[in-house]
């Protein structure tokens, strides 16, 4: 009986190590775990800390008003080439970093098709860009331009954006 009772132990204690083991090893795990997801939180935070408020961070970009232009005698086909033309030059600005905000305005009682908001320097340049879109320089729209203040976050973030591959 003696012999049965020394194996039993010796089979408790080699399982009592790897149980040992077993939980040393998955309070270690999870202590990796915890410090690897905390430590991108503190850096954030710390980042954030040293960033201004966006009232802080107030920019001059400038607003356009896209109206209805006054040439207005196009026959669809003609009308379908600038729209296409409009959207590409859209998204070529958009890409270039310049055009932050795009879009039309549902139906209303003003002659307003839409906005866009550029990221430059001048009224000058954003006259300039305004006339790159077909429709504009064709005089299917007509562009009206202002001054426009916001902090650079969201869509309003300088630079170019990444492109999809």
């Amino acid at each position: 009986m003696k012999i049965k009772v020394r194996d039993y132990l010796r089979t408790f204690c080699i399982f009592g190590k790897i149980y040992l083991m077993r939980k040393m090893f998955l309070i270690s795990l999870l202590y990796f775990l915890f410090a690897a997801i905390s430590l991108p939180v503190k850096a954030q935070q710390t980042d954030t800390a040293k960033k201004q408020s966006p009232e802080e961070q107030i920019e001059q970009y400038f607003f356009v008003l896209i109206k209805t232009g006054p040439n207005q005698n196009f026959d669809s086909a003609q009308k379908a080439k600038l729209f296409q033309g409009h959207m590409a030059n859209i998204n070529r600005l958009y890409y270039d970093g310049i055009i932050k905000v795009a879009g039309p305005f549902g139906k209303n009682a003003y002659t307003w098709r839409g906005i866009f908001i550029f990221d430059c320097k001048t009224k000058e340049e954003a006259e300039k860009i305004a006339q790159s879109d077909p429709a504009v320089a064709a005089g299917l729209f007509a562009v009206e331009i202002s001054p426009w203040y916001s902090a650079p976050i969201g869509s309003l973030v300088h630079g170019k954006p990444n492109k999809p591959e």
